[in-house]
């Protein structure tokens, strides 16, 4: 006689499972490590509104609430959305950058969009080519709404992504920009130089070929933006998207922040640079403010920095860029009246 099904909860995540199986067993304590603290998560799907000429908008999602937050009390949190790579989920990115225990001990909500395999079966997210193609749109929407769901401090929603996520998250930051206060890359492309499958292999090994700032402002037009704050962090030894991706994004997003012209100019504020704990930092800085950081981590290939090294394309090596990435948000708010980005008062 086959052995029943029961249901066994996780923090909040159900499994069903034979009550002995190895695999089963197994796969439960994937799924528990997962979960991380014991918090409340929310798992949906989210259908934006169709656009002409957009292929993509109907996402999975996850939304993880910290344990001390009720339904009826998330109103005013910061909300964190996070991207995660290629070969990777939700859970994964979660557990991988243990951002649920760092959103215990802050108090702030996570957002982890999820692509499909139906739309990618490496479930890398469309950050290169024509609109079109890209999930920008159908996530940007998620944002909005589950802001508005629940009530989240519209002024202190930030983005990160990893890889295939941090390209996305780059898109979004540069053409949803009224949705985020900040963002954080990781190990990501440089914005702008990429229209096929091909030439973003091209662009993973060894950045762009064209002027990085004359790349933003073809797309968006550098004058037009509102400014974004941004913190990127890169590999040393990245070996899957070399580390001159991560320089050019920096002077793109210097270049959105007004910190430098269209010649690559510093026009305002002053750039530090400096080593510490084995990561080789450029910071621009404006009236005493951190606008754009790059973070280069000495002796780490392509995966999270400080992550858990358990959970695929994460590494103990390296600072917790998790924590970092928060440091950095904590100081940004984005103006919902005027659009611009601010430093907290």
């Amino acid at each position: 006689m086959p052995r029943k099904k029961t249901s066994v909860w996780f923090r909040g995540l159900e499994l069903l499972t034979p009550p002995i199986a190895p695999r089963a067993r197994k796969k439960a304590a994937n799924a528990k490590r997962a979960a991380g603290p014991a918090g409340r998560w929310i798992r949906s799907y989210h259908s934006a509104p169709p656009l002409a000429g957009h292929l993509v908008n109907h996402l999975a999602y996850s939304l993880y609430l910290p344990a001390a937050v009720k339904e009826a009390a998330s109103a005013g949190l910061p909300l964190v959305v996070m991207l995660h790579g290629c070969k990777q989920t939700a859970e994964s990115f979660a557990a991988g950058t243990r951002v649920c225990r760092l959103a215990e001990r802050s108090g702030f909500a996570v957002l982890l969009p999820e692509q499909a395999k139906t739309a990618h079966a490496q479930r890398c997210w469309h950050w290169h080519g024509e609109p079109a193609q890209s999930e920008a749109p159908a996530i940007a929407s998620l944002v909005d709404a589950i802001v508005r769901q629940h009530g989240f401090d519209r002024e202190r929603v930030y983005l990160a992504g990893i890889s295939a996520g941090a390209g996305l998250a780059a898109v979004l930051a540069l053409r949803h920009a009224s949705l985020f206060a900040a963002v954080g890359l990781h190990s990501g492309p440089v914005f702008g130089a990429a229209t096929s499958t091909m030439s973003a292999m091209h662009v993973m090994r060894r950045g762009s070929r064209d002027d990085p700032v004359s790349l933003i402002d073809a797309a968006i037009g550098g004058i037009a933006h509102p400014g974004m704050p941004a913190i990127i962090v890169h590999g040393e030894l990245d070996a899957v998207v070399a580390k001159h991706n991560a320089e050019q994004l920096g002077l793109q997003f210097a270049h959105v922040n007004r910190l430098i012209d269209a010649q690559g100019v510093l026009r305002a504020g002053e750039i530090r640079t400096y080593r510490q704990d084995d990561v080789d930092y450029t910071d621009f800085v404006k009236s005493g403010r951190l606008v754009v950081r790059v973070c280069i981590v000495r002796g780490l290939g392509h995966a999270w920095s400080g992550g858990d090294p358990d959970v695929a394309f994460h590494s103990a090596r390296g600072p917790n860029a998790m924590s970092m990435m928060w440091r950095f948000f904590q100081r940004q708010r984005r103006s919902v009246a005027h659009g611009a980005a601010r430093s907290p008062a």
